[in-house]
């Protein structure tokens, strides 16, 4: 296993983390959204979550090393909207 399926591997945890915090703080905007859709959305980012982790892994274990950084700036991306989302200026 090389250091970039790690990387990649460790940030992937982090996205899953990152998103589940975002859910479970109860954004207002999630809040009006009725449980059905809100079920729905949680399951289909997780769902997309998985994919993009899924591909960069895929991709780095074939010999792409440097989707190990566009998945680490993928993951600061992700962390600033959650950051933007869970102090509530968005």
């Amino acid at each position: 296993m090389s250091w970039a399926t790690v990387i990649i591997f460790l940030l992937g945890i982090a996205n899953f983390a990152i998103n589940r915090a975002v859910f479970d703080r109860g954004h207002p905007l999630f809040a009006r959204l009725p449980q059905a859709s809100q079920t729905l959305g949680q399951r289909a980012a997780l769902a997309s979550e998985f994919a993009v982790l899924f591909f960069a892994l895929l991709l780095s274990v074939e010999g792409w090393p440097g989707y190990a950084w566009a998945y680490a700036v993928y993951t600061a991306v992700n962390a600033g909207a959650a950051w933007l989302i869970l102090t509530r200026r968005v």
